[in-house]
């Protein structure tokens, strides 16, 4: 790395402290400060993990400041972004980047006058597992993928998050807020998508809040986007994979993701974590676990006191934005991945809306394995 960059969070809600607890695990960035529309909330998190609390405007004007992450919710992410490439800062945002192509034609527009670049969560399938499913894919062992099915289905945000209302607005439902992290794992395990339709519907119009010791509970929540989507995706590599999406199931038996090989299949964890096991079968349908490799982004570090510890390594989608902004070299968390699945996700609710098969307009490359050795390389 030439130097060191400055990082700014904007938005210091819960998973800022995510970013700031991970960001010291990578080389090249320093968290130098947070800023939050609301002043406490920045002095919070600047005070608990040791970084300058400030505005928003100061944040953009920090000379010392190269790259900004945006946390704020899905509905400013763009104007947020905007700002900040505007203000000649790198921008990486939380999931969804935007909420629509003209809005990341934009941003891309923008990005471009302003020699920055734009990345976007998730990172999560730069994990070991997935990381591994992407080498065994890759080595033929499956042969061709040709299919698959992916679902992420509970009942809902109402139960458990203190303030859910914005899960069930424009920008979010379960395509926008949790299809990122399958959409995106599919475009970096099978490639770019070509064409989508989908059914949508919601089960209720109205949900209760009933998170325990949330000042909102027993408040109802209008439902303003659909909570149940069933799509289908047609791959450029001729591969067809099935996408369910619910916040309306109690439970249900399916795996997060099986890819169907033309020699074998393998089933992949859940995109939302960066570890999990991994299965694959030969020919006959004989499963085998595969052993993990060892990659460091498959390492447990959180939950170590917990039966089932889990590996979290967010923040690597940003050290990886800023190694790659070094270099000279497409980001793997870069816009036009992050804009292809925005345009997938988008276009299968749009699909539901009018019935329509939905050609996509956008492309993208396969972002870059990252084996062991090259997520080693991101790390002090």
């Amino acid at each position: 790395m030439s130097k060191t960059y400055g990082v700014g969070i904007l938005g210091a809600g819960n998973i800022s402290a995510a970013y700031l607890r991970l960001a010291p695990l990578f080389k090249g960035l320093e968290v130098r400060a947070v800023a939050d529309i609301m002043p406490a909330a920045a002095q919070k998190r600047a005070d608990e993990f040791n970084v300058a609390a400030q505005t928003p405007d100061e944040l953009l004007k920090n000379s010392e400041i190269d790259v900004i992450v945006n946390l704020t919710v899905p509905a400013a992410h763009y104007q947020v972004s905007m700002d900040i490439v505007s203000a000649g800062k790198h921008s990486y945002s939380e999931k969804p980047f935007v909420l629509s192509l003209e809005e990341g034609e934009a941003l891309k527009k923008a990005a471009e006058t302003n020699n920055v670049a734009v990345g976007s969560a998730p990172d999560t399938f730069l994990g070991g597992a997935h990381q591994q499913a992407r080498d065994i894919i890759d080595s033929g062992k499956l042969g061709t993928i040709m299919s698959g099915t992916t679902h992420v289905m509970s009942r809902g945000m109402e139960h458990w998050h203190p303030n859910p209302d914005f899960f069930f607005q424009v920008g979010a439902g379960p395509i926008l807020d949790i299809g990122p992290y399958y959409v995106t794992d599919l475009i970096h395990l099978i490639g770019p998508v070509k064409r989508v339709t989908a059914f949508t519907n919601m089960a209720r119009a109205e949900r209760e809040i009933t998170t325990p010791d949330s000042p909102l509970k027993g408040t109802m929540i209008k439902v303003g986007t659909p909570t149940t989507i069933h799509g289908v995706l047609e791959f450029h590599n001729g591969a067809i994979v099935t996408i369910g999406t619910s916040w309306d199931v109690a439970s249900h038996g399916h795996n997060n993701i099986e890819l169907y090989g033309t020699e074998g299949s393998i089933y992949v964890p859940d995109p939302n974590f960066f570890g999990g096991d991994l299965t694959i079968t030969d020919i006959a349908g004989t499963k085998q676990k595969v052993t993990p490799w060892d990659h460091p982004f498959g390492v447990a570090n959180q939950d170590l006191d917990k039966d089932v510890p889990r590996a979290n390594y967010r923040t690597a989608g940003l050290a990886d934005m800023i190694a790659a902004v070094d270099a000279g070299r497409p980001a793997r968390c870069g816009l036009d991945v992050a804009l292809h699945a925005v345009d997938v996700m988008t276009s299968l609710l749009k699909a539901g809306e009018t019935g329509q098969v939905m050609t996509l307009t956008t492309t993208c490359e396969r972002p870059a394995a990252l084996d062991p050795a090259a997520a080693r390389a991101l790390m002090k």
